[in-house]
């Protein structure tokens, strides 16, 4: 874990902006293809995920920020203020009033900055393709602090009841999702919903459905998540949580929470791989986390993720980036919206 708490980079471009990445020891590269924009000497540099800043002091003493805002991400240097690149306008609340308000800045920003121009994604090199499970959890963010605009036309244009990124397979957890992300745009003509009523047969047993998610049978997770959808767009909702124990119960605590079966929980080890998990169930079960120091840098992550391409970094690795070595991804969405929605609830005070 010691590339998680000591990052090598920091990224930049929220939004519909040209991806950044600064590499330490003052290179500054396009995220997505490693063309060098800037090379620095440099003597020191400081890291400032909490104001979208990298601070550099270079050889003979001249200071240079690289830093992003709500309007373009720039570089200041000798005197000057020059702009690298901006898209939309984004909507950068302070969190003034709340105690970890730099560590929610810092998680907003990974969360924006995994806006591509095919969609949301689940971490911006190892992902090609948006996740539904993932982008639900990024867009319930982005509907609280004003940045939905950014993902209207994905959400929009969805036409597949499923993404199919697990092996192709159809995950029954999809359907209520996108009927909530529908919901948040007030879709409710939209062509794919008569699309999901069409398949959800298919997977009804009883008065719940019931597939796979992540290649398991997830029936309480998958009918919570479809109520919710349901809902969410004030359509009719006839289905029941079945009364079974399943371990994704824990990770919808978005409402349902009385329709639980109790049973094992997520392993360490399996949390230290996927820490969205974590920190899913302990908002559900109102447990105690600690906080992270937003000041080491990226502050989230996935490991050996079966569907994730970690041979994508492989050219930013020759830059001197060692995260595709760890089978590790940084930072991760879910992760970042896992722990952005549980600082944001108002009825937790549990964050040591």
């Amino acid at each position: 874990m010691d590339f998680i708490k000591s990052p090598a980079f920091m990224l930049f471009g929220m939004g519909h902006r040209r991806k950044l990445v600064y590499l330490r020891g003052g290179l500054l590269l396009d995220a997505q293809t490693c063309e060098p924009v800037r090379k620095w000497e440099i003597q020191c540099e400081r890291f400032e995920p909490e104001s979208y800043t990298v601070s550099l002091e270079i050889r003979g003493g001249a200071q240079v920020r690289i830093i992003e805002d709500e309007t373009a991400v720039w570089i200041e240097e000798h005197g000057d203020r020059r702009e690298v690149t901006r898209g939309s306008t984004l909507h950068l609340p302070r969190f003034d009033e709340h105690r970890h308000g730099p560590l929610l800045r810092a998680l907003h920003a990974e969360l924006l900055v995994n806006i591509m121009p095919f969609g949301p994604v689940p971490n911006l090199w190892v992902y090609p393709r948006p996740w539904y499970r993932d982008a639900a959890m990024m867009l319930m963010c982005f509907a609280s602090t004003g940045n939905l605009h950014l993902v209207e036309s994905w959400v929009t244009g969805l036409r597949k009841v499923w993404d199919r990124n697990n092996s192709g397979e159809p995950e029954a957890d999809n359907p209520g999702q996108v009927l909530y992300m529908l919901s948040l745009f007030e879709l409710k003509n939209h062509p794919l919903i008569g699309k999901i009523m069409k398949a959800l047969p298919d997977y009804q047993r009883d008065k719940y459905i019931i597939g796979r998610s992540d290649y398991a049978e997830h029936p309480v997770y998958q009918t919570k998540w479809l109520k919710y959808g349901l809902r969410s767009l004030g359509m009719d909702d006839p289905y029941q949580v079945p009364e079974v124990f399943d371990s994704y119960s824990s990770l919808f605590w978005m409402d349902y929470r009385d329709q639980h079966v109790d049973g094992p929980r997520f392993s360490p080890g399996t949390v230290a791989e996927y820490p969205y998990l974590g920190w899913a169930e302990a908002h559900f079960h109102r447990l105690p986390q600690t906080a992270p120091d937003p000041g080491k840098g990226i502050l989230t992550w996935e490991g050996s993720a079966s569907e994730a391409d970690y041979w994508r970094m492989e050219e930013l690795a020759k830059h001197g980036l060692s995260g595709p070595k760890l089978n590790m991804c940084t930072p991760h969405t879910w992760h970042a919206a896992e722990m952005f929605l549980y600082l944001m609830d108002k009825d937790l005070s549990l964050l040591n």
